[in-house]
C-alpha cells in the first residue's frame, strides 16, 4: 500500500507551529492535523485552576489524540502528505507536568491500552525561541486563556520537550530557533521555511538546515536553557 508523507511540526505554545502547519498544507494539499485545543471544554478551566481540571482536560486530550492518529495510519490514496502539529508522544510530557502521582497512574492505565499502532513521522521539527520571545508572541495573539501562562511553565514544558528528543529514536528530529524568522509576513522567509522542509522531504537538505537534536544537543539545548 502507497504510504503518505507524514511530517510532525512542534513546538510550545505561539511558537509559530500551527502557522508553519498551515503554510504546508497549502504547498503539498496536505492533510492537515492540529491540536484538538479548541475543542476541549476543560482547557480555560485548566488554565484557570490546574490542580481541579488537569486530569479531566488531559483525558479529553489523550482520546481525541488517539483517534486523530489514527486517521493518520490509514491509508489515503489521494494524499501525499500529512502533517501534524503535535506528536502523539506529547501527550505524556503535559500529563506528567500536571497530574498527580495518583492521576498520572490511572492515566497510565489508559494510556497503554492505547498504545498500538500510532504512526512514527518522517521526522519531527521542533520550532523553539526564548520563553519572553514566546510570551511576546502570546501576548500579540490575545488567546484569553493563554495570558495566565506563566514562565515557568513553559519552561519546564520546553525541558520535558528536550528530555523526550533524549530519548526519542523512532524518526529524526530537528531544532530551530525561529526568533528570527518571520514567516507569518515575510514571503522570503516563508519560501526558505519550505525549501528547509522539501529539503528534508527529499533527502537533500539545505546547506542552513539544522543537524539532527541528538547529534548537536549541547549546543542546541544552550540557546534555550
Amino acid at each position: 500500500m502507497r504510504r503518505s508523507r507524514f511530517i510532525v511540526i512542534e513546538g510550545l505554545i505561539g511558537v509559530g507551529k500551527t502557522t508553519l502547519c498551515r503554510i504546508l498544507q497549502r504547498r503539498y494539499r496536505a492533510r492537515l492535523i492540529l491540536e484538538p485545543c479548541d475543542e476541549n471544554p476543560f482547557l480555560a478551566s485548566f488554565y484557570a485552576d490546574q490542580e481541579r481540571f488537569a486530569f479531566p482536560a488531559q483525558m479529553f486530550y489523550l482520546a481525541t489524540r488517539f483517534a486523530q492518529q489514527m486517521q493518520v495510519a490509514q491509508t489515503d490514496l489521494f494524499t501525499d502528505v500529512v502533517v501534524a502539529d503535535y506528536i502523539y508522544d506529547k501527550d505524556r510530557l503535559f500529563a506528567e507536568q500536571t497530574l498527580s502521582a495518583r492521576e498520572l497512574a490511572l492515566y497510565d492505565r489508559f494510556a497503554d491500552l492505547l498504545s498500538g499502532g500510532v504512526p512514527n513521522p518522517d521526522f519531527v521539527l521542533f520550532l523553539d525561541a526564548p520563553t519572553r520571545v514566546i510570551q511576546e508572541r502570546i501576548s500579540r495573539r490575545a488567546i484569553a486563556a493563554e495570558q495566565v501562562i506563566e514562565d515557568g511553565y513553559l519552561d519546564s514544558l520546553r525541558e520535558r520537550y528536550y528530555a523526550l528528543w533524549e530519548r526519542y529514536d523512532r524518526s529524526p528530529v530537528y531544532v530551530l530557533d525561529t526568533t528570527e524568522i518571520d514567516y507569518t509576513a515575510d514571503p522570503e522567509a516563508r519560501t526558505r521555511m519550505l525549501d528547509l522542509v522539501e529539503g528534508w522531504m527529499e533527502g537533500r537538505p539545505v546547506d542552513w538546515a539544522p543537524p539532527p537534536y541528538r547529534a548537536s544537543a549541547p549546543e542546541q539545548l544552550a540557546l534555550f536553557g
